[in-house]
């Protein structure tokens, strides 16, 4: 290290976990503008300190490198504070109560949105129905989206606007429930589906839709996470984005993807990546497919009919030949590519076309040699596919906490059988693989110390784990750590930069109030972010 003056800021009295083999734990980290210049005692640490260097005691505060998610949806997070949050409504009244609370402070004939019901919790575990809706809303049109964003329940003033009766067609990718007696719709709509309602509501204007995604951005600053993949963009998305950046609004570091097969994904590989923008803040490389629905809404792909819905095994919402010539042409171009499957089928054939893809775009003819595409969510394998990741080169890119959300309903949905290829972290990760961990927020609630406890525990919050549910799958906290620091650095082409703290890396931090690396696993529930790090800059203190 040379002179003093070159050190900036100085971080004492950490307990450091550094997700660097050579030296997993320090007590101090030297700073010098965005980067790390020493990661050791505090004794050496303090030598390097001038009069103009800041010193920040830690108070023996826990530090891990930057955590990052890597899998969120980031204005739905800020939409989810902006409309009608129902997460946490544990039965049926107390959902349309809700409901009915912002029905009396809404104008009539104003559409109601909301986002974050999921009913396996009620009692019965079915489905809302539009008459339920329309005793309390007779007058306003009413969409409400699933928790996992898959399926939504809208009443009768909303299915009339959309002409969705007994009479209409289910698009392809998506249904419309109807009742099996009269054959009338429900309300519910699963998937593609969702936009014949969806389509009808005001859109948020361009004002609203940056202050959602500047709430999300505050939010996840606040949680103590350091960067997030964003699962999806379009192209409106993408220009409210960096206009943010632009005017020097997001200080969060940002990877994103954009939407494909469609015109934004052919535009976006025309133009071609944006890598470390706004000073190692924004990069975009990635397109994002959607493949299947989900578990909960029965809108998964799976390889033989739901153990409680014979008459269905999901769907796929792509069609192959759509997404053949989009993945041949990312190879060229040096575009990764990240697509959404959780049943057993739509994994077997994302692989197979991600395999077709790299055979008929040879490495020689690849911009990137090793492309690094990620299969996201990766939920309900089959035993003999799951080897196929490591071996084609494919990260699963997974979130603990659906194991932990889904433990109530999924063996009711799948049976005991295929259970054994579900949330199979442990499995993936001796087979070869790096599993890059995020949220799925506003899916899922996105907090980080969730998803830590989701991972080493695999237990719902309140240590409950059911039969037939894998806990050899649980991974150490060890792994843990790194499914939240290095590897998602490595999915995103990032592990000289990021994931770890060792110098001359970002120095990007959380500081957490307890040691989640030794305490009880239901205490890791109970801590919280202290301070967030972002370049070197203090971001968040609690």
């Amino acid at each position: 290290m040379s002179a003093a003056e070159d050190v900036d800021l100085i971080f004492v009295n950490g307990n450091v976990y550094t997700a660097n083999e050579r030296q997993p734990q320090a007590e101090a980290i030297a700073v010098k503008k965005d980067r790390i210049v020493f990661v050791g005692s505090n004794e050496d640490a303090r030598k390097l300190a001038s009069d103009k260097t800041r010193v920040v005691d830690l108070r023996g505060h826990t530090v891990v490198p930057g955590m990052t998610d890597s899998h969120c949806h980031i204005f739905g997070i800020g939409e989810r504070e902006m409309n009608l949050n129902l997460e946490g409504t544990n039965s049926r009244e107390d959902f349309l109560a809700k409901v009915k609370g912002r029905i009396a402070q809404t104008d009539r004939g104003k559409w109601i949105i909301g986002r974050g019901w999921i009913e396996t919790f009620w009692k019965p575990p079915q489905f809302p129905s539009r008459t339920d809706l329309d005793k309390i809303a007779p007058d306003n049109p009413v969409f409400l989206t699933r928790a996992d964003g898959h399926a939504a329940i809208a009443n009768s003033a909303a299915l009339k606007i959309a002409k969705i009766d007994k009479n209409a067609a289910n698009p392809f990718g998506g249904e419309i429930l109807k009742d099996k007696t009269t054959g009338e719709p429900t309300g519910m709509l699963l998937d593609n589906a969702m936009d014949l309602a969806a389509k009808n509501i005001p859109k948020p204007t361009e004002a609203e839709r940056e202050k959602a995604f500047l709430l999300g951005i505050e939010r996840e600053i606040g949680l103590g996470w350091c960067e997030i993949q964003n699962a999806g963009s379009h192209a409106d998305d993408i220009k409210i984005i960096r206009k943010c950046f632009d005017e020097g609004k997001v200080k969060l570091r940002f990877i994103n993807a954009v939407y494909g097969p469609g015109e934004d994904a052919q535009q976006f590989l025309r133009e071609g990546s944006t890598i470390s923008a706004y000073d190692h803040h924004f990069t975009q490389r990635t397109i994002k497919v959607i493949f299947d629905g989900a578990l909960g809404s029965r809108g998964a792909a799976l390889l033989k009919p739901y153990s409680d819905a014979l008459d269905t095994s999901g769907y796929l919402t792509e069609k192959e030949e759509d997404l053949q010539p989009m993945f041949e042409d990312a190879l060229r171009r040096g575009i990764q590519v990240e697509t959404h499957a959780i049943g057993d089928r739509a994994n077997r054939v994302i692989l197979d076309l991600y395999e077709q893809a790299f055979k008929a775009v040879m490495p020689e003819r690849r911009k990137i040699r090793e492309p690094r595409w990620r299969v996201e969510h990766a939920q309900i394998l089959d035993p003999s596919d799951l080897p196929r990741f490591a071996k084609l080169g494919v990260i699963p890119s997974m979130q603990p906490s659906h194991a932990i959300s889904d433990l109530f309903f999924a063996p009711t949905r799948l049976g005991m059988e295929r259970l054994a290829g579900a949330y199979a972290w442990q499995s993936l990760i001796k087979s070869g693989c790096i599993i890059a961990g995020g949220s799925d927020a506003p899916v899922e609630r996105g907090e980080l110390m969730i998803e830590f406890y989701a991972a080493v525990a695999r237990k719902s919050v309140k240590g409950f784990s059911g039969e037939g549910w894998h806990p050899e799958q649980a991974v150490s906290r060890e792994q843990a750590l790194k499914m939240f620091t290095l590897w998602p650095a490595y999915a995103a082409f990032e592990e000289n930069d990021k994931g770890s703290i060792e110098v001359g890396k970002l120095a990007d931090f959380t500081v957490l109030s307890n040691d989640i690396m030794r305490i009880p696993e239901l205490e890791i529930l109970k801590t919280r972010s202290e301070m967030t790090v972002i370049g070197g800059e203090i971001l968040f203190v609690h």
